[in-house]
């Protein structure tokens, strides 16, 4: 039984038909023109904007509007303008969103939503994309040798302004969110809680529009001490 109308939950846009099954066995309706399903390369104030005027829009068949969506981010200006949305969800409209963190939202955002756990987890090839393990034990250098895919030259700047997807080849927000997770949650299973700080500040901002990537991730690779 679902509580509220706002939930998280933890994974990329694979996860999209794992989760719209799970929802259909909640007894949510996920045909039609109530459910409104996407993955997203980047969400910023148009695109809030966006969701804000079809959750306003009441629903034609189904009790209630219903909202899947996977990104990789929400810059913090789309956060601020959802809040009052989300707070006071029009016509009873559902909303799930699916981040590889939930935990780079706003405070103020998390405190409206619940965690939503899948019966099925799907995860991204990209979670094996770097081996944190590896990535932990080895020099600074040779860390930013195994970094080096995910410094490549690729199309986030195209996909920020058009909502696109990455070329062939050229790793997502995706692959960049999932790796930071995992070394998240491996520094905390070695009880590495000081070398945490550097990880949570390169997840936190690395999503923002106009964020250095390169620099955060390099950061990552110089300052976490060798485990």
């Amino acid at each position: 039984m679902l509580v509220g109308n706002v939930h998280l939950v933890c994974g990329n846009a694979e996860a999209l038909p794992a989760l719209c099954a799970d929802l259909a066995k909640e007894n949510i309706q996920m045909t039609g023109p109530d459910a409104y399903v996407r993955a997203y390369g980047h969400f910023g104030v148009p695109e809030a904007r966006e969701l804000i005027g079809r959750a306003e829009t009441r629903p034609v068949s189904a009790p209630h509007r219903t909202f899947v969506l996977a990104m990789p981010s929400m810059t913090i200006e789309a956060q601020n303008a959802l809040l009052k949305t989300l707070e006071e969800p029009p016509a009873g409209a559902m909303f799930f969103f699916i981040f590889p963190s939930p935990d780079i939202l706003l405070p103020t955002l998390r405190s409206r939503a619940q965690r939503f756990e899948m019966s099925v987890a799907r995860t991204s090839e990209s979670s094996d994309f770097i081996n944190v393990e590896q990535f932990l034990a080895v020099e600074p250098r040779e860390r930013l040798e195994m970094l080096s895919p995910l410094l490549a030259k690729n199309k986030d700047d195209l996909e920020s302004r058009h909502g696109g997807t990455s070329g062939a080849g050229a790793p997502s927000m995706d692959a960049i969110f999932t790796f930071l997770s995992s070394l998240e949650r491996a520094l905390a299973g070695m009880g590495a809680t000081p070398a945490l700080r550097f990880v949570y500040r390169a997840r936190k901002y690395i999503g923002d529009k106009g964020s250095l990537k390169k620099v955060l991730l390099e950061q990552v690779a110089l300052l976490l001490p060798r485990m």
